[in-house]
């Protein structure tokens, strides 16, 4: 389910104080003056996975769903639960994005490889056996996100992202999280995953944000992703991370005037209308 040739995808993870997930939509349509395409939602991995899809009309949900150790999977322990959630997931009859254990080159969650007896081949053995396990239940509609970050942490040879990708067979789309938490500009943030598979597989933005350092700081931030994703022809999709809710951190595109702009300015960008 790629965009249209030469378009990008414009979506956004929303979770905004005080506001449902309609009421988030509702204003975002307002201040941008279009619908989301994707709109991103985070599952855990015991809760059980929607059989009916949100009310978020003509778009595409992108479901990531944690991960756990990888013994819990390879052991077979998991199967029933998975294969209950690929068939909820395949009810839906519409196409959707699943991302499976995201960011596993880092360090901070229960499936990253540094949890994991630094095996990255562990996560290749359980990300197959999940996908095996959808096709077996006929979840033909979901399209697999492998979405690693942009850097690996610990930044060492075994934990080199590539070392987790499970091939191309398993994959549709290769996903990327990146923050410019220390300034960094776009094409530091992505290039390292576009150089590396945008020939073969359509990039995502998965989850990104500017961050306020002051004065016009974020717009401009913003202003530059525009700019780099225009011209960086694997990138069809991006999804904000929309939210003022996590971490004390002011991820909103409207956390400024400027910012509401410049965002507003992207998205009506003609390369913005897939």
């Amino acid at each position: 389910m790629p965009a249209e040739p030469g378009q990008v995808m414009l979506g956004a993870y929303l979770g905004l104080s005080g506001h449902s997930l309609a009421q988030s939509l509702a204003l975002r349509r307002s201040q941008l003056g279009r619908d989301q395409r994707i709109v991103h939602q985070f599952w855990g991995f015991g809760e059980t996975l929607p059989r009916r899809r949100p009310d978020i009309g003509g778009a595409t949900l992108m479901i990531s769903w944690h991960g756990v150790r990888y013994a819990d999977i390879t052991g077979g322990g998991s199967d029933r639960r998975i294969a209950a959630a690929a068939r909820n997931l395949a009810a839906q009859g519409k196409p959707l994005l699943l991302r499976w254990g995201w960011e596993m080159n880092g360090d901070w969650f229960a499936w990253g490889g540094a949890a994991n007896g630094k095996d990255p081949g562990g996560y290749v053995t359980v990300w197959r056996r999940l996908h095996r396990i959808f096709r077996e239940e006929g979840a033909d509609n979901v399209a697999w996100v492998w979405s690693p970050n942009w850097n690996s942490s610990p930044d060492a040879s075994w934990n080199r992202m590539q070392r987790y990708y499970p091939g191309d067979d398993y994959v549709d789309w290769v996903g990327v999280s990146g923050y410019d938490f220390y300034r960094e500009s776009p094409s530091t943030l992505f290039d390292p995953v576009v150089n590396t598979y945008g020939d073969d597989k359509p990039i995502i933005i998965t989850e990104t944000a500017g961050i306020d350092f002051g004065g016009d700081s974020k717009a401009r931030w913003i202003d530059d992703l525009s700019g780099y994703v225009r011209r960086t022809s694997p990138i069809e999709a991006v999804v904000w991370f929309d939210t003022d809710t996590h971490n004390d951190t002011n991820f909103r595109i409207d956390s400024t005037a400027g910012a509401l702009a410049a965002y507003r300015k992207m998205a009506r960008n003609a390369r913005f209308q897939g």
